[in-house]
Order: structure tokens, then sequence, then C-alpha cells
């Protein structure tokens, strides 16, 4: 059961313990990897002296890259084989690239250092038709066609292979976050026909998969009878209206939540319309519906449930057996679902089989997952498929070790690393003892740190930049987020020139100190009410100068986009900590020539700080192998757990985040 190599190795390796190690090895000691992979942030491209550019990268890569258009940079880190570059040295004078010099041999070699150790990603294309019926993929963009209907294809095959490896038949699937519902309606639906328990923590999410059903036909529109003479009575009194009269208008009377209207739900469920629900209950877990697929007799249940960590026992205690719906017990009927009328009339279901799926969970959800396998006996197996690895907590302490970086530590990755979230990165053991090249730090006080520094560590910037896919970018896409970055980072240089932001600090290996939350050493001039001083709040946290996203047209030229982001920055209801007045004060002297001015001045280095970019991207394809072996290394560790593998599920071109993490349990 399963591939025949529990990791999807690059060609270089042939043994999944070989490869471990020299994926550990080379993130620990390399130490252009940190630096690009966590130790600078682009925001502080053009505030920094010397620049930022001329620190990290060698002159003879900078003077390579001089001469090179972007688009040829990147064909080179992610697509031209490097092998061709391989030639005895007698002969290297002959050797020629797209018309001009080869690259340097360091350039190369770290190159071949970095896709060594990125996980095959490879998937073969299939000419088949979709098993997505057509109703089924309502609302499903390509990018979603094509990741439900391979993934579900995927979940099929595995729980016929479990069926046949261990005689055990899986009864459920549970969907951990299913938001919109699209995979568990596809598996629900012909030709699949499973049993989906759809977990979802937010009513609305909920609700806008109810109302997706609706739409698919799955489920007929409610037909709602009232009089409107009064039900637009209710809502004028709900709102809360002005009465008004020959005196003049009066506010309502303060309305007794006990007294709220409460409306009655298709499936026989009440809810009121009142805010002022008891919140211990409103976490509780609760079935909201139960729809049973006529055709195929698949079944969706819909269960409200915030999972915080992986015991599952109170969405296990919901599993309704669909089986035994009576006929009289049936609110909604059409040719494709019945939804049942009354839940608690349907038994529960007796022994589930369960496999935990996830397409896309974000953060921790993955790590909750796979240790459901562990913590509930019902749980059978795992296939989960991770995204936005930013969101993934730290497990271990700040590093008792100096790590290579051009910025301090600031708040945000202060308070990250000091999490020490048991659910969070590393998970096995493995990579939390590994041990690490670098001399024992010093206490406070002087005196040597006896033990040797041991786990790795991925700042939230490095995990951030590891949901990136470079191998991915043409032409137009790449100007486009070349042109916003550049944006950005000019902007920030525009602010400290009129005075909105200090000059970047920067002290060597320094730790600590209060820097921008955003992770860019400059900090804001402003020094918020009762703050301690320019840039810190009452509590010494430092204050973000945050502008969010802009619209489209913000994008049309550099001088759009300034307008665009003071504009948002200095109105009054801007999202930005920082007092709107205080910018507009900053600002109010900077002209339309002024910033053609600064786009002029810089324009020449747009291409560094895309080639930095492209480096930063091309390199934290490490970074997402390091988390996906961790998650693999750590079912490896369980006892209970019997077979372990990650394999690509769909194509990388399609949705990067294509690995999926399985564990079998004995």
């Amino acid at each position: 059961m399963g591939p025949d190599c529990p990791l999807p190795l690059p060609a270089e390796f042939s043994d999944v313990d070989e490869y471990v190690e020299s994926l550990l090895k080379f993130a620990t000691s390399s130490r252009l990897l940190q630096t690009l992979c966590g130790g600078v942030h682009i925001l502080d491209f053009y505030t920094r002296t010397p620049d930022l550019y001329s620190t990290i990268l060698p002159r003879k890569w900078r003077d390579w890259f001089r001469e090179r258009d972007i688009m040829d940079i990147l064909d080179l880190l992610m697509r031209e084989d490097l092998s061709q570059f391989d030639v005895q040295s007698e002969d290297a004078a002959d050797v020629t690239w797209r018309g001009g010099p080869p690259p340097p041999e360091e350039l190369i070699q770290y190159l071949k250092d970095v896709r060594k150790h990125l996980l095959c990603r490879e998937f073969p294309k299939s000419n088949d038709k979709s098993s997505i019926a057509r109703h089924i993929a309502l609302g499903m963009k390509v990018k979603k066609i094509h990741e439900v209907d391979h993934f579900a294809r995927y979940v099929e095959k595995l729980t016929s292979d479990i069926a046949m490896s261990q005689k055990r038949e899986i009864t459920h699937l549970v969907d951990f976050g299913s938001g919109q519902n699209y995979l568990g309606r596809a598996l629900a639906a012909p030709p699949y026909s499973k049993h989906i328990i759809a977990v979802e923590s937010r009513p609305h999410n909920i609700e806008g998969a109810k109302n997706m059903d609706v739409l698919a036909k799955l489920v007929p529109k409610p037909l709602v009878m009232r009089n409107k003479k009064e039900y637009r009575a209710s809502l004028k009194k709900q709102i809360g209206l002005p009465k008004c009269d020959s005196d003049g208008c009066h506010p309502p009377p303060k309305s007794d939540p006990e007294q709220q209207p409460t409306e009655k739900l298709p499936n026989g469920i009440k809810t009121s319309q009142t805010a002022s629900e008891d919140p211990e209950k409103s976490k509780q877990t609760t079935t909201t519906n139960l729809q049973i697929y006529t055709e195929g007799h698949g079944s969706v249940q819909y269960v409200e449930h915030r999972i915080k960590d992986g015991d599952l026992s109170p969405v296990v205690d919901q599993i309704l057996d669909s089986s035994q719906v009576r006929e009289g017990n049936v609110a909604i009927s059409s040719t494709v679902v019945e939804e049942t009328a009354d839940l608690q009339a349907v038994p529960k279901a007796v022994d589930p089989k369960l496999l935990v799926i996830s397409l896309h969970s974000c953060g921790n959800l993955v790590h909750h997952g796979l240790r459901s396998l562990l913590l509930n006996t019902a749980v059978s197996a795992v296939a989960m498929i991770g995204c936005c690895y930013n969101l993934v907590t730290e497990r271990l302490g700040p590093p008792t070790y100096k790590l290579p970086t051009l910025r301090p530590n600031h708040p945000r990755l202060e308070a990250t690393s000091n999490a020490f979230d048991p659910h969070g990165f590393p998970m096995s053991e493995h990579l939390a003892n590994y041990p690490l090249p670098y001399p024992p730090d010093t206490e406070p006080n002087g005196d040597q740190v006896s033990e040797p520094p041991r786990g790795i560590r991925l700042n939230i910037t490095a995990r951030m930049m590891g949901v990136q896919a470079p191998q991915n970018w043409g032409t137009e896409d790449s100007e486009l987020f070349f042109t916003r970055h550049f944006y950005r980072a000019l902007l920030q240089r525009i602010f400290l020139d009129f005075g909105v932001v200090s000059t970047p600090v920067f002290s060597g290996d320094v730790v600590g100190g209060s820097i921008s939350a955003a992770g860019h050493t400059s900090q804001v001039n402003w020094t918020p009410p009762n703050g301690r001083g320019p840039g810190l709040s009452s509590d010494g946290s430092a204050t973000p100068l945050t502008i969010g996203t802009l619209r489209k047209f913000a994008y049309k030229d550099f001088v759009s986009y300034v307008r665009a982001a003071v504009g948002k920055l200095t109105s009054p209801n801007s999202f930005c900590e920082v007092d709107p007045g205080f910018i507009a004060s900053k600002m109010k002297d900077l002209t339309d020539e002024r910033i053609r001015e600064y786009e002029e001045e810089y324009k020449e280095r747009k291409k560094e700080l895309s080639i930095m970019w492209s480096l930063m991207a091309y390199s934290a394809g490490v970074v997402e192998a390091i988390i996906v072996v961790d998650r693999w290394l750590w079912l490896k560790e369980q006892e209970e757990v019997e077979a372990a593998w990650v394999e690509p599920v769909f194509e990388y071109n399609m949705s990067p985040r294509n690995l999926v993490v399985v564990g079998i349990k004995k």
C-alpha cells in the first residue's frame, strides 16, 4: 500500500534516510540559505546602507546578473539543466550560455545544492474526463476542479487499498475545515457515494455550503410563506428605526433579548436572532443538518466544530447513521438529496471507521489532523494536504545561537519564536533534537552554555516564503509582482526621507529591540497615546505601518500607487494604528514630480530587487521540503502507525501545494 518510496525523492537520492540527513545538514550549514530564508526583509532593500543586494550577494554574481535579463535568470533558477555547466577547467573558456558567459561556478553550485533537496513534484498528466458532474462543480474555478477531481480519485483509491490490505472498510470521511464543501460534495455524489462529515468552525461557511447545495440543485430552494406586512414591521423593530409622528422622531424602545423572534429552519432547528447567546454554548459541537444523496446513497453531515487539537471525540459523537433515516423523517426532498426533519430521531453510527482528509488546510490544522490518528480510536487513516505555512506556530523556543541575519529580531519574530506551542513546528523528535553546527552561545551573565544547540527552527518569514511557487512564474505575472514589490520598497524609502519612519536599525547579530511588526528594521516616528516612545505602544511593542490591499488601478504607475497608499493611511477610518494626521503632516509636501524623481532615481535598482526576491523564493523550496519531511517523520515515529508516505496528487502548475501526507494506523 502506498508508493514504493515513502518520499518523492529528487533524482540525486535513492534512500530516504540519506536524503533527510542531507536536507537537514544543508539547511543548518548554508549561511546564504539561512540569510535568504528568514534573514532579510524586502522593505529594507532601499533603506539600508550598505544595501542588501551588495551585502548578501558576491561581486561575481552581481556582475553576471547585471548583464542578464530577469527572465533568463528565472529560467536558470527554475528550469535550466544545470549539468550543462559541468565542464573541465580547460574547456571552461569555450562555454557560453545564451550568447554570453556562463554563470559563476559558486552560483551554479548553490543552485544545485538547493535543487537537489527539493521534493519531486511531478504528477502524471491525465487525459481522462473529470469525474465531477457539472452541477456538482458549480462555483469551482478550473484550479479547484482540478484539485477536487484528482484528490477525490486519490481518496477513492486509498479507501479501496485500506479495505483490501487491512480488511477494514472506511465508513466515513472527515473533511477537516470543509469550507464551501467542494470536496465533500464531490465525494458524496456518484461515482464515489461516500459518507462525509464536513467539519467547519465558521457558521457562515456552513451556510454558504448549504446555499451552494441549493444552487447545484442538490437541495430545493426552501419556500418561505410569511405575512409581508408583519415581517417588514418586525424587521424595522429589529433594526431599530425611529418612530416618527407629529411630535418628531423618537428612538424605539430597547427590546428584551429574551423576547427576540426565532426562525424555524427547514431542518427543524430553531435559531434565535439575538446576539446575546451564551458564548460557551456557541462553541459546542453541533450537527446543523444531514443530507442523503438519493442517487448512490452518499451523504453529507455538516458539523460545526472548532478544531483546537487532534481530539475528534466531539465530532465522532455527532456522527449519524444515514442508512437508518426513515421515510417519515424527511423535511426536504429532491431528485438528488433528502434532508432529515428531526436529527434527534436518527441513530448514531456504531463503531465508525474514519479517514480524516483535508484539501489545503491552513497552518496547524494539518498537525491536528495527523495527531487525530493517535488520539481517536475511530480514526483509521489520515490524508492531509497542507498550505499557509506562515500560519504554523513554533514549538521550540528562540535559538540559543547566532543565526545569520541582516536585521535584529522584531516583535512578530520574538512573539512567534517564544510561543512554545506543542502543536507547532517541528512535530518530529528527529527535527526537535537535531544537533546544529553552531558553537554554544553565552548566557547574559557571560557564562558559556555547555549544551550544544539542537532543534530545527524556521521563523515566520522563512515559512511565509515557503508558500511561493517560483516554478510557475511567467513573464507577465513576474513583472506584475516585481513591480508591486518595487513600489512598496521604494515607498518605504520615501517614508524614511519624509520622517514617517526612522533610519533602519542594524547592529550585526543583535537580538532584541523594538522593530516593525511587519518585519523590517525601521520604526514609525510617531508615539502612540501612552506610548513608551516613537513607534512604541504602552506595552513596548512596535506600532506597524500597515497599508494592506490596494485597488488594481493603484498599480498603474508609481504616482498612482503612492497616492493610493498615502490616501488609505491618512483616511479617518484607516485600519493602520498610526495616527492619520501624523502621516498627513509628514507627507503634505510630497509632489507628483518628486515621486517621479524617486522612481527615476531607483529604476535601475528594480532589477536588483527582482533578483533578490527570485533567489529568496527559489531557496524557500527547501523550507517547504523541511516542513513536509517533518510531518512524515512524525508519523514514522509513532508505534501505532503501520505505513506513512508523501506523494503529489495533482499537477504543480495547476496547484503548487500538491503533496499529500498519508498515515495508516495498524
